[in-house]
């Protein structure tokens, strides 16, 4: 099996002989049993003997796991470029980026690779990945899909997200993944409502922002059109205060998360992290206790 678009760190392996069992890509700072954790950083990398309990779950269930994706290194970044392995190839036009951080998993399933993939999102690290490939980027409620075995980017917030074609395919590996692990001190999951109303209220930024490339703009404007047309309530919000809760994440003490994970490598091997990686991650030295209580207050 080829990897055309760049997505897979090392060989992406098929398994024959199990036909009609789905294929699934792993982000490569989710543990898989005897396959190396590198998280994007060599120096990092790790074999585990046990896989992740998401990753577990999946192979219970019959799935079949091909390979670990690439990503933005420790995913840390939206873009899907920060990255020894290379950058995943976003399955439009190569001339853009994939979106990070779980690049490798959504051009996987962008690139019909794969027809699902695990992610990780503590900041939109699989929902941005995936509005990039015009494909399915699910971030489940905190809490309900385990992390145990993921290389934590911001422990106490990561999420494992889903990537698929569709929200069918989404929903059904979440249906196989979710629930509580005794294991995860960070697991809360609480079972949701049976199904949904036909017509859903959904929230939009009453003043969306758009920088760059004007086709955002016209496509957001397309998105709710769509919402509305289906018989949908649009609902304006202020995401003003989202937004800057959003900034603590990479501007602020959550950063010290970040640091906590890597410290002794990077203080040992700091030439072993991406540049503008280890720029944002140093960052959090400049943050005193005080400043997270304040951040965690507001």
């Amino acid at each position: 099996m080829d990897d055309p678009f760049g997505c897979f760190v090392g060989k992406p392996v098929l398994h024959p002989g199990r036909p009609g069992a789905l294929l699934v890509a792993i982000k490569d700072n989710i543990d898989l049993a005897g396959v190396p954790t590198t998280a994007g950083c060599p120096a990092y990398a790790y074999t585990p003997e046990a896989s992740a309990t998401v990753v577990q779950r999946l192979l219970n269930a019959g799935a079949i796991a091909i390979g670990k994706t690439n990503l933005d290194q420790f995913a840390t970044g939206l873009v899907g470029v920060r990255s020894p392995y290379g950058v995943p190839r976003n399955a439009f036009d190569a001339a853009r980026v994939p979106g990070g951080s779980s690049s490798g998993s959504a051009v996987a399933v962008a690139a019909g690779i794969v027809p699902v993939s695990l992610g990780t999102d503590t900041a939109g690290s699989g929902r941005v990945p995936a509005a990039f490939g015009n494909i399915v980027g699910l971030k489940p409620t905190l809490g309900a899909v385990p992390a145990r075995g993921v290389v934590p980017a911001c422990r106490s917030i990561d999420c494992v997200s889903i990537l698929a074609l569709t929200a069918s395919d989404a929903a059904h590996v979440l249906a196989l993944t979710e629930g509580p692990d005794a294991a995860d001190p960070y697991s809360d999951f609480r079972t949701g409502p049976a199904h949904f109303a036909p017509r859903l209220r959904i929230g939009i930024p009453a003043a969306p922002v758009f920088t760059g490339d004007a086709a955002y703009g016209a496509a957001f404007e397309c998105a709710v059109a769509h919402l509305q047309l289906l018989g949908h309530d649009v609902v304006p919000l202020d995401f003003a205060p989202l937004d800057a809760v959003a900034s603590l994440l990479y501007q602020g003490p959550w950063l010290a998360e970040r640091h906590a994970v890597v410290q002794e490598l990077l203080e040992r091997d700091p030439s072993a992290f991406d540049p503008t990686v280890r720029t944002v991650i140093e960052a959090a030295r400049s943050y005193s206790a005080t400043d997270a209580f304040r951040s965690l207050y507001r």
